[in-house]
């Protein structure tokens, strides 16, 4: 009994990672802060020359 116990969790565990792995993310990936002032900069960079044209 206890073998097959194991061998059950076992299983039980190895499906559920594996289901994880498929399903989508639930957060978004972590930008750090310099990359988000890149990005801010860009986008800033981008709106003035669009509004120039």
């Amino acid at each position: 009994m206890n073998r097959r116990k194991k061998i059950k969790q076992l299983l039980k565990a190895h499906a559920k990672k594996a289901s994880a792995k498929l399903a989508p993310p639930s957060k978004s990936k972590y930008i750090s802060k310099a990359d988000r002032l890149k990005l801010a900069a860009e986008s800033s960079h981008d709106s003035i020359i669009s509004s120039e044209s």
